[in-house]
C-alpha cells in the first residue's frame, strides 16, 4: 500500500510501485493539467513539486513525473498544477499572462510549477535563481524571453520576504494555498517506512535513466526503493569522504562540505542534467547504470572511488573500487543479490577539473567527457588520474597514459608524447554524438585544456 498526499487529497494505492506517478495523475486522478511530452525527463511538461518532511519541515523540490515511480511517492507530498489553483490567478501564474509568457500553453504548467517550487523552497530568491529553476523546461514558442520578464517579476516579489519562512511568505502573497499551512503535521501522521523487501527485482533510486532505457519492464516490476535518509548523505571524517548511495546530485551540489572540495562544482553542476532530474538521480544509479558517458562516473572514477555493497542474503560486504568496477559494456562486478550502500573517495589534494561536450551545451548526453586529479610537486607529476568517457564501451581510466605522466615534467612534449599513448586507452567508435576520430581528438583536446587550467 502506498499512501501519500496528492494536493489537498489523501491517496491510498495498490498500484504497483513501478506505476509512473504521471500516468497515476493523468489516467487514476483524471488531473490533465500536468503534460505528457517527451516521457524522458528532458521537456519538463510533466513537472510537478514533490514535498518530503526532513527534520520537521517540508522541503519542496521540482521532479518530472514521467520518471518518478509512484513508490517514490510513498509519505510525500506531490503537487501538481492543480494544486496550487486558487480563486484567483497566483502570482507566478499572472506574471506569465502580464508578459505574454504562454503561447501555445502546454509547457506552461511545467514552467509554473518549477517557478513555483523556486519561490517555496530557495532560501533567498533573486531572478538568477528564478529563471535557473526552469532549466528542466521547454517551450518551443516563446524564445524564452518573455518567461524571463515572468521570472523576473516573480522574483521581484520574493525580495520583498523579509527573513519569513517561505512558506508562510508564499500563503500569504498566494502563491501556493492556505493548504500548504498543514501539510508538514499530515505527513507526520503518515508515519511511512518504506518496507524493506528481501525478494525484489530491481532496486530503485531516482529512476532517471531505468524509466528511459525499460520503461514497459519496470512498470511492472516489483520494486524497492532505496531513497531513504540512511543511504542519502553525506560524512567528512578526515580526509575521507563517504555518500550514501541514494544521495542525489541536489544533495550533492548543496552541501557546503562538497562545495569547500570543489569550488568550481557549480559550473560543473550545470553541464549535468537539468534541476528536476539532479532533484531525483541518485549517484548508485549512475554507477550501476554503466554507461559509457555516465557524468558523475567519470568524475568519481578520477577520485579512485571505492564502492562498498552489502550482500542481502549473506549480510557480508564488499568493497570494488570504481575503476575495476566495469568489466564490459552494461557488464559490472555485482552480485544480483548485492545494493552498493554507499562509496567513498580522499579528498583530492592537487588540481581537479572536469569537461563535458555535448551537441547541446546543456540537458543533453556528452559526446567526450573527462575528469583529472593531478598532483605535482616541484615541476614533477607525482600522480595524475584522468578519466574519459565517450571512447570506449565502459567509463574508464586512461591507465596507460597516467602511467606514462606519472613522473614527467608538465612540457608541451610530455603532453603531447601522453596523446599519441592514449590512442591505446582509448576504443571510440561512431554513433549520433560522432565519429571515432572526432571523439579521440575532441578527448585530446580535452586533456589539453584540463593542463591548461593547472596552470592558473
Amino acid at each position: 500500500m502506498t499512501k501519500f498526499i496528492l494536493n489537498n487529497t489523501d491517496i491510498e494505492t495498490n498500484l504497483p510501485n513501478g506505476t509512473t506517478l504521471l500516468d497515476f495523475i493523468r489516467y487514476e486522478k483524471n488531473l490533465k493539467g500536468t503534460k505528457i511530452g517527451c516521457r524522458e525527463g528532458d521537456c519538463g511538461a510533466c513537472t510537478i513539486l514533490v514535498g518530503t518532511l526532513e527534520n520537521g519541515e517540508v522541503q519542496y523540490q521540482s521532479a518530472t513525473s514521467c520518471l518518478m515511480a509512484i513508490g517514490n511517492a510513498n509519505g510525500k507530498h506531490i503537487v501538481t498544477i492543480e494544486g496550487i489553483n486558487d480563486k484567483a490567478l497566483t502570482p507566478v501564474q499572472a506574471a506569465f499572462a502580464e508578459n505574454n509568457a504562454s503561447q501555445c500553453g502546454f509547457c506552461t504548467p511545467g514552467f509554473i510549477m518549477s517557478l513555483t517550487g523556486c519561490c517555496i523552497n530557495k532560501p533567498a530568491v533573486n531572478n538568477e535563481t528564478a529563471i535557473a529553476s526552469m532549466d528542466g523546461n521547454v517551450c518551443r514558442c516563446t524564445g524564452y524571453q518573455s518567461i524571463k520578464l515572468a521570472a523576473k517579476d516573480v522574483a521581484g516579489l520574493m525580495q520583498e520576504n523579509n527573513a519569513k519562512n517561505n512558506i508562510d511568505f508564499a500563503i500569504e502573497n498566494n502563491i501556493v494555498p492556505t493548504y500548504f499551512n498543514g501539510i508538514t503535521n499530515r505527513l507526520n501522521d503518515l508515519q511511512i517506512e518504506m518496507a524493506v523487501q528481501t525478494d525484489f527485482h530491481f532496486i530503485v533510486g531516482g529512476g532517471t535513466d531505468l524509466y528511459v532505457q525499460k520503461h514497459h519492464e519496470v512498470v511492472e516490476a516489483d520494486l524497492h526503493f532505496s531513497l531513504q535518509k540512511n543511504k542519502n548523505y553525506i560524512i567528512e571524517n578526515n580526509s575521507e569522504i563517504e555518500i550514501g548511495a541514494a544521495t542525489t546530485v541536489t544533495k550533492f551540489a548543496e552541501s557546503s562540505i562538497i562545495r569547500n572540495i570543489f569550488p568550481n562544482l557549480a559550473a560543473i553542476i550545470k553541464l549535468v542534467s537539468s534541476t528536476p532530474i539532479r532533484n531525483m538521480a541518485t549517484f548508485a544509479g549512475n554507477f550501476i547504470n554503466a554507461s559509457p558517458i555516465g557524468d558523475f562516473t567519470i568524475f568519481f572514477l578520477a577520485l579512485n572511488t571505492q564502492l562498498h555493497f552489502k550482500n542481502s542474503k549473506t549480510n557480508a560486504t564488499r568493497i570494488v573500487a570504481l575503476k575495476d568496477f566495469y568489466k564490459g559494456y552494461k557488464n559490472i562486478d555485482k552480485l544480483f543479490e548485492e545494493e552498493l550502500s554507499y562509496f567513498t573517495f580522499t579528498k583530492p589534494t592537487g588540481f581537479f577539473n572536469f569537461e563535458k561536450v555535448c551537441k547541446r551545451t546543456h540537458l543533453d548526453i556528452a559526446s567526450v567527457n573527462t575528469a583529472i586529479h593531478l598532483v605535482v610537486k616541484d615541476g614533477i607529476i607525482i600522480d595524475v588520474q584522468i578519466a574519459a568517457g565517450g571512447v570506449g564501451p565502459v567509463p574508464m581510466l586512461l591507465s596507460k597514459t597516467n602511467a606514462f605522466l606519472t613522473g614527467k615534467k608538465i612540457t608541451e612534449e610530455n603532453i603531447q608524447a601522453a596523446l599519441e599513448i592514449l590512442s591505446t586507452d582509448i576504443s571510440p567508435i561512431s554513433d549520433a554524438r560522432g565519429t571515432a576520430t572526432y571523439k579521440s581528438l575532441l578527448l585530446q583536446q580535452l586533456i589539453k585544456l584540463h593542463f591548461a587550467l593547472q596552470n592558473k
